[in-house]
């Protein structure tokens, strides 16, 4: 079967077959259940209307759809997503999750950063997927209800403009249409309401094993101050999406392979933005399993990985957030990178309402990290920078005011090749954030002077950065997840 031409008729007549010589070749995402499954799966075979047959796992995760527990669809071996057309249908689903749909303008700017027209990616999308952006969209948007209802607790009408539906109307219609039942009948009775500015908890789970101790330990040096906290086992941060202000509050949940999040806002958010966020920030939608597997055979790896499975690479909440810390944390220590981050946010940062203030209070909170515009235009010297890092931070805020930086769909050479044209952004500075901010699993700074001291050893000395990158072809295509483990444990 050619994956760039699924064929639904022919795809669901191989998963009423359980046929196995189509197990790795497409997946089923089962609409009314939110998960995807293998053609081999023994569960009961869903319906067809509820079906969409993708050709790869990273595709059915990026539409918000978790793996089955009865088939594990996350650890087939084979990914059968290396045609072109499918990959960048992959990296366009990637980008566009960050905006929350994936219709209009949001196609539209994507196509553009892809070097295509939105014309061209359309039918891509048809070609890969079998649909169209505009009925992702609203399989998303059916997906997000779903998950509100069962676990938010708000009212139909506020379920409704958090989805994205334009009007409860169409959001009855539609959820009617989808699930066979109005919207309220999908709710547990005994569920409790809630409201934005009390919070509202939404589950994000992962496939186990899950390090979140070492995550949390990362995120907690890099903290930016008033910014982000971490008390308690528990990671804070504020955030304004679309003028609306809100915090959220993330902590384990490990009997339950999950995280749970609570939002707080001054009013409905973009909770798909938000959710999309946090499961790249914290890694959720990796396949840790076959990640590690792979490590471990290599005898440099093959101990750590068996000390802590489950060592995930932190991502980022925000592309340009995470490109300023990481030109602030150039040549200097994690602390002063820290210190300066927490001055720019104290001078150019805004701060939040007084709602969002009270329920922040004890966890040092009290502004939201400056815009692209207000970085541009501000006197950086001011706060202890000095005029090279001043221009690379305002070069970079135009850049990305112009919209020529973003969680784009490029390749990891045009990634390090874009962002060292910045001025102030090197090799090691561009792999950094091509790890946290672009989530490519094989970046890798292989002059950072962390990862060569973590392989010194008393007979052969500290290798050198051509040599750690002789040694790290052993680790490819996920050479990044061998960083974090190098810089956790040394």
């Amino acid at each position: 079967m050619n994956t760039s031409d699924l064929n639904r008729e022919v795809c669901y007549r191989a998963v009423l077959a359980k046929d196995a010589r189509f197990d790795g070749k497409f997946y089923t995402a089962v609409l009314s259940m939110g998960i995807y499954c293998r053609p081999i799966c023994p569960a009961r075979p869903p319906k067809l209307e509820n079906c969409l047959f993708v050709p790869s796992t990273a595709v059915a995760r990026q539409l918000g759809f978790r793996p089955c527990l009865r088939c594990r669809p996350e650890l087939v071996g084979v990914e059968p997503f290396a045609e072109a057309s499918a990959l960048m249908v992959s990296r366009a689903l990637q980008q566009m999750s960050d905006d929350g749909a994936l219709s209009g303008t949001s196609l539209e700017k994507v196509a553009i950063q892809l070097g295509v027209s939105g014309r061209h990616l359309r039918r891509l999308f048809v070609r890969v997927l079998g649909s169209t952006p505009t009925a992702l969209a609203q399989m998303q948007r059916i997906l997000l209800a779903r998950k509100l209802i069962a676990e938010a607790g708000l009212s139909m009408t506020d379920i409704a403009l958090a989805a994205g539906f334009g009007s409860v109307r169409r959001f009855n219609a539609v959820m009617q249409r989808h699930c066979g039942c109005a919207p309220s009948a999908l709710r547990h009775a005994t569920a409790s309401k809630s409201n934005m500015a009390a919070g509202i908890t939404l589950k994000l789970p992962y496939t186990p094993p899950y390090d979140w101790a070492a995550l949390l330990e990362f995120l907690t040096g890099r903290a930016i101050p008033g910014v982000e906290a971490v008390q308690s086992g528990q990671y804070w941060r504020s955030f304004q999406l679309e003028g609306i202000q809100g915090l959220v509050e993330v902590h384990p949940d490990p009997a339950n392979d999950q995280l749970l999040a609570t939002i707080h806002a001054t009013k409905i958010p973009p909770i798909g933005i938000i959710v999309a966020r946090l499961r790249r920030l914290f890694d959720l939608d990796t396949e840790i399993i076959r990640i590690d597997q792979h490590l471990s055979t290599d005898l440099l790896m093959a101990s750590r990985v068996r000390a802590r499975p489950g060592l995930r690479v932190p991502g980022a909440w925000d592309l340009f957030e995470l490109t300023v810390r990481a030109i602030l944390g150039q040549q200097i220590s994690v602390a002063a990178a820290t210190t300066l981050s927490g001055r720019l946010v104290a001078a150019l940062g805004g701060s939040l309402t007084e709602e969002m203030a009270l329920l922040s209070d004890g966890t040092g909170i009290s502004r939201i990290f400056p815009t692209p515009a207000a970085v541009m235009v501000a006197d950086l010297g001011s706060i202890g920078l000095t005029r090279a890092r001043e221009k690379a931070l305002q070069t970079l805020a135009v850049a990305m005011q112009e919209g020529r930086l973003a969680f784009s769909a490029h390749t990891l050479d045009s990634i390090i090749k874009n962002l060292c044209e910045l001025p102030g952004i090197g090799p090691w500075t561009a792999h950094y954030i091509a790890m946290r901010g672009y989530r490519d699993p094989d970046a890798f700074p292989h002059s950072d002077l962390g990862l060569l001291r973590a392989l010194e050893t008393e007979s052969g000395g500290r290798p050198s950065p051509a040599e750690m990158l002789m040694l790290a072809e052993a680790w490819r295509p996920w050479r990044a997840y061998a960083a974090v483990r190098l810089w956790a444990q040394p």
